[in-house]
């Protein structure tokens, strides 16, 4: 149980949230010539190896904390509003909390999506002092297992700690599909989220494309028992899953490239973590143009993607702007993109 001064302080965190995603929808409604959401990476290296990943390797460097700074003031540039960390393991960068700072200080929400396994009190207290907003957790089953090592067993001290100590928005993610052995652990998962004051989501583990895996009956039932878990508010922005789950197409604008960035190691902006190579464009030189552009381009791949974050984003544009443009063919073999050496 958190004491009365970290409640105070969480209850002004979030109010301070709550007032920067007002600004955020009022921004993303009257103009559409900015991101919403950027996930940038600051290391490919993770200290896991789930099986169904293919964002991470064991061996990369982290990304310079100064070049990192540049592509924080970049987005700025950009007038994005929110500026989230991928991986990798994001907590596997030494000067993270600088640059959770960086975001801050030009006005943005800092969020970051981390497997949770480097958390502790002392490592908590200093990512509330740099101004983290969010973070986001997976827990991805009740015991470890050769799909993944995510597990409630490992994390729940990690939970408790932030339960304890942290003063941003914390929200578990349990997941279903893609090999999970036991669809049943989500519930707990989600239940256990609940029991300690966080938020809970569910999501469907997609293909190494970002592509629809469907779910079996088992699977969709356990998935309505955890979405019912979650805050109602949720419901509304995530009815794209009732598809996902019964194997069938999403008819939507994908704003990919335009209200969403994906900006890898190499300070690439793409669609998202499973579509690297288009555009392709370093964020250095990417601008207004890029975002029309994008914004207007349908993505082939859309009708079966399960990638929520990027359909949250597009989802404040369903509404206007008919995509004109067709979008490029995407390469599938990542040994045909281009890696750049930092």
């Amino acid at each position: 149980m958190p004491n009365f001064s970290v409640r105070l302080r969480r209850s002004l965190s979030g109010l301070n949230r709550r007032y920067r995603e007002l600004g955020m929808l009022a921004s993303g409604i009257t103009s559409t010539d900015h991101p919403v959401l950027a996930h940038i990476i600051p290391t490919r290296r993770c200290n896991l190896s789930c099986t169904y990943c293919n964002e991470y390797d064991d061996f990369s460097k982290p990304v310079p904390t100064e070049e990192m700074i540049r592509r924080i003031d970049r987005l700025a540039e950009l007038r994005t509003s929110i500026v989230a960390f991928s991986g990798g393991e994001p907590l596997l960068h030494p000067e993270l909390d600088a640059l959770i700072s960086r975001i801050r200080h030009h006005g943005m929400i800092a969020g970051t999506i981390t497997n949770g396994y480097l958390l502790t009190a002392d490592r908590i207290q200093k990512l509330n002092r740099a101004g983290l907003l969010y973070m986001q957790i997976s827990v991805d089953n009740v015991m470890p297992d050769d799909v993944s090592k995510k597990s409630l067993k490992v994390l729940d001290k990690k939970l408790q700690l932030l339960a304890e100590h942290a003063e941003f928005h914390v929200n578990i993610n349990s997941v279903l599909g893609g090999g999970i052995h036991n669809p049943e652990d989500a519930i707990t998962v989600a239940r256990r989220a609940v029991e300690l004051g966080f938020t809970t989501t569910v999501g469907i583990i997609h293909d190494h494309e970002g592509q629809l895996r469907p779910l079996s009956t088992k699977e969709q039932e356990i998935f309505q028992q955890v979405r019912g878990l979650g805050k109602k508010n949720y419901a509304a922005l995530n009815k794209f899953q009732d598809n996902i789950a019964l194997g069938l197409a999403n008819d939507w604008k994908c704003r990919a490239g335009a209200r969403y960035l994906y900006v890898c190691e190499d300070g690439l902006v793409h669609y998202c973590s499973q579509q690297r190579g288009y555009p392709g464009k370093p964020l250095a030189e990417y601008g207004v143009a890029d975002i029309k552009r994008e914004l207007l381009t349908k993505k082939a791949c859309a009708p079966h993607c399960t990638i929520a974050c990027v359909h949250y984003t597009s989802q404040m544009d369903y509404w206007r702007l008919p995509q004109t443009l067709d979008s490029p063919t995407i390469p599938r073999d990542k040994s045909d993109l281009v890696q750049l050496t930092l």
